[in-house]
């Protein structure tokens, strides 16, 4: 009796399961939900869910079943196979398309060969593959970004010339950009988690009219993973935890992540830890890359140490820890309402292209200490959503927020006691309400408004570090200064025909800004500041599409950045013999953007793109020599430095070239390379002389050769960047030249460098995936232009995914 039981429960559990058809991905064996399962006779249409499963009930008596989804390519599959192919389906990812779904354009989702300007979707399949450290890190294996780092800690990304307060960071909708946000390097975005991103999106050129200020070399729109619902009404939980080791920095990262599904509830939480020691250098370049001594405090007193590991990066480790949790609720069809919290903290991270400052080439390093401390972020976000169309609207979204920003500096002169102490306390709240309306078959617009107000709290002193007494010293900004902005926009998509497209856009944006200066520890000859203006954007756009496989676009678009706080109010020696003092009088950028090109796709196997821009800017923000009280040098912190102030310079501009292509070989092998050309001028506003722009990169991209083989793939690849000559460098950096090798003449200069690199991975089942890799194999000695920190040596990386 025991035996016919089970054997019965046997049938009842194969009978089920055979109602069912499970789709994967055809390598990593991953379920894919959100496929669309229909078929024609009769006609019924499915989606899978989480678990990549689908009912086979309503397909009795089909001759075929079709399988689509927008990341893969489509698959049919006549009925009667489905039991030989013990009902699992797999797909295989689609590169060769130009179908891929973007929402950086109008913040809405769209085709990407309807967009008249390049976007940049980052592959998050690949991303994983590669295992990048941060999010800095993940925008550099996308190919289309350069990023500059100062130290570990850091990650400060460049598009087409431009970088921190002239590009703009989004993060589920919101702007991450704040009123002290500045001209300098930035290191904002390692305060977003790789590991829990759902996708990466970098809209290149001036994004003003759906973003606003900053959005003039480009947008970098990231997007957290969802909570998502049962698909099928039964609750569902689902997660992964991951794991990360690497040898350069002694890396040691933890993830886990959990979703818990219901009809209407769903819940999603995220949290990582990283840890990294001394970051290690290569061994075959230029020595002057190297760390040969360092400083430490023994027995109370700044001592210089020889490094007997040159290769060894002394004081750059620190660690990281990420933590994120959704909510979503779904009432009904209509309606949608989601809230999420994310906080971010590192701990102390030296500031390293300031620890081995020797400007007197006598062997004493200029600073004992000079870190920043704790960089923290947190995030209250609360979006709704109504998909119920009507005159107004097809769909609306409304997204609030609320962002604090922490972070600090700390550094100290070398035999010197008094420590100084920089602390900035940033609240951010932003209100966006976006809509669309599709008039007719022919035409749909885009809308919306944005309010933001930032209010800034400094605060600074100085400790003595053996009798802890404190005094007081000037803030980096004046503090309880505020930043407002208001914007609204207007967007209009119109299908002419068939192939020709025609995109518009306008917007019209007003920021205030308000500043009250404290003259007891510096005397400004002013104490209050204000500075209010306007700014009036458009775009027009061209898509011409002779074949759906062929796409040519035409776009002319503008951009601003409104001063900001950091603009403004700031005092800081921003290089050895230099101090920066406030500059009220100061008037938005305004960027003339340009840009042309085409995307191809021949046959099943090619796919290249190329773009050519120029952009214009005018009025544009610099740090230069200052007269101030008819001084042109002051004592500052000790030192005679000269006076510099953020100014409105002439004009610069930037002119360049993107290309990629995208081979499939056959027999799973691809090549794919992506490549960056880009040029840069500004005037100087004295002499009218046109020097190099400090953020136009050299030439750089990679090449990947890659390999997939069911359950494995292998990617050899290089990454490579051009030569910087002397005369390529902007004024700043020949000035503060400190992080680069010397020519035969003394002058600093880039050298051009190369890595080739090795990742594999092989996909176990659907439940676990191991990774390993090889990066930097020559151990090449290098550090890439603009940056204070040299890039990894040989780097070994062993990784992990387990599914739940």
């Amino acid at each position: 009796m025991k035996n016919t039981l089970l054997l019965v429960l046997a049938l009842i559990k194969i009978s089920v399961y055979s109602q069912n058809i499970t789709v994967i991905d055809a390598i990593t064996r991953q379920p894919v939900a959100g496929v669309a399962v229909y078929s024609k006779n009769p006609e019924v249409s499915l989606v899978t869910n989480l678990k990549g499963r689908a009912s086979l009930l309503a397909f009795t008596g089909a001759d075929s079943i079709f399988f689509q989804h927008v990341s893969y390519e489509s698959k049919v599959v006549p009925y009667a196979q489905l039991k030989s192919l013990s009902y699992i389906i797999e797909l295989t990812e689609s590169t060769i398309t130009l179908d891929e779904v973007v929402v950086a354009a109008n913040r809405w989702e769209e085709q990407q060969i309807e967009i008249p300007y390049r976007v940049t979707k980052i592959n998050m399949r690949e991303a994983g593959f590669q295992n990048p450290q941060t999010s800095a890190d993940l925008l550099g294996t996308g190919g289309s970004v350069y990023v500059q780092k100062s130290q570990l800690a850091g990650g400060s990304p460049m598009l087409r010339g431009f970088a921190t307060n002239r590009v703009l960071l989004v993060i589920d909708g919101v702007r991450m950009n704040n009123a002290i946000f500045r001209l300098g390097n930035l290191q904002n975005v390692i305060s977003l988690d790789a590991g829990s991103l759902e996708s990466a999106e970098v809209l290149f050129g001036p994004g003003a009219v759906i973003y606003g200020s900053d959005a003039i070399g480009g947008v970098m729109d990231f997007h957290t993973f969802r909570p998502l619902l049962s698909t099928d009404g039964k609750p569902q939980i689902t997660g992964n935890v991951s794991g990360r080791l690497s040898t350069a920095s002694h890396e040691k990262t933890g993830h886990i992540d959990l979703n818990i599904g219901t009809k209407k509830w769903a819940f999603a939480t995220s949290l990582t830890y990283a840890d990294y020691d001394d970051l290690r250098t290569g061994s075959h370049g230029n020595d002057y890359f190297l760390r040969p001594v360092y400083q430490d405090r023994i027995n109370n007193r700044d001592t210089i140490i020889v490094n007997d590991d040159p290769q060894r990066q002394i004081k750059t480790g620190y660690n990281h820890v990420y933590l994120m949790q959704k909510m979503l609720f779904k009432p009904n069809d209509a309606w949608i309402v989601d809230y999420s919290f994310h906080y971010s903290a590192t701990s102390d991270a030296p500031r390293y292209d300031r620890l081995y400052l020797d400007n007197n080439a006598d062997g004493i390093l200029d600073n004992a200490v000079w870190y920043y401390g704790p960089q923290k972020w947190m995030m209250n976000r609360l979006g709704i959503t109504n998909t119920k169309s009507n005159t107004l609207f097809d769909q609306l979204k409304i997204v609030t927020a609320l962002q604090n920003y922490q972070e600090s500096r700390h550094d100290r002169k070398f035999n010197n006691l008094r420590m100084r102490n920089q602390t900035e306390n940033v609240d951010a709240g932003s209100l966006n309400i976006d809509a669309d309306k599709k008039i007719n078959n022919k035409a749909t617009i885009y809308y919306g408004t944005e309010l933001v107000f930032n209010r800034v709290h400094s605060a600074a002193n100085r400790v003595n570090i053996e009798t802890n007494e404190v005094s007081a010293t000037n803030t980096r900004y004046p503090d309880g200064s505020a930043w407002q902005a208001y914007g609204l926009y207007g967007n209009a998509k119109y299908k002419i025909n068939e192939a020709l497209l025609l995109n518009i856009g306008i917007r019209y944006s007003y920021y205030i800004v308000s500043a009250d200066f404290d003259t007891a520890m510096f005397d400004f000859p002013f104490t209050h500041a204000a500075n209010n203006n306007g700014s009036l954007n458009g775009s027009i756009g061209m898509v011409y599409r002779p074949t759906d496989k062929w796409q040519l676009y035409l776009n002319a678009s503008t951009g601003f950045h409104a001063p900001n706080i950091d603009d403004i109010g700031k005092v800081f020696d921003s290089e050895p013999g230099s101090v920066v003092v406030p500059n009220a009088d100061l008037k938005p950028e305004y960027a003339w953007n340009v840009e042309i090109g085409t995307s191809k796709v021949i046959g099943h196997r090619l796919k290249f793109d190329l773009t050519a821009y120029y952009t214009y800017l005018d009025n544009a923000l610099a740090r230069r020599d200052f007269q101030y009280e008819g001084k042109d040098s002051i004592i500052y912190d000790g030192v005679m430095s000269r006076i510099q102030a953020i100014q409105n310079i002439t004009r610069a501009w930037v002119w360049g070239l993107q290309a990629g292509i995208d081979l499939h070989i056959g027999h799973g092998l691809e090549l794919i390379s992506i490549l960056n050309y880009q040029k840069g001028k500004e005037q100087d506003e004295v002499s009218l002389v046109d020097y190099p722009l400090r953020h136009a990169a050299p030439l750089f991209g990679n090449t990947h050769l890659t390999y997939k083989r069911r359950s494995f793939k292998f990617d050899l690849y290089a990454i490579y960047n051009g030569r910087m000559d002397f005369e390529d460098l902007a004024l700043s950096e020949r000035q503060d030249d400190a992080p680069y090798a010397k020519d035969e003449n003394g002058n600093p200069f880039v050298p051009g460098w190369y890595t080739l690199n090795f990742k594999t991975a092989w996909y176990v089942n659907k439940f676990l995936a191991l990774n390993a890799g090889i990066e930097n194999i020559a151990d090449h000695l290098y550090r890439p232009y603009a940056s204070g920190i040299s890039a990894p040596g040989r780097n070994i990386i062993f990784a992990f995914k387990a599914r739940f």
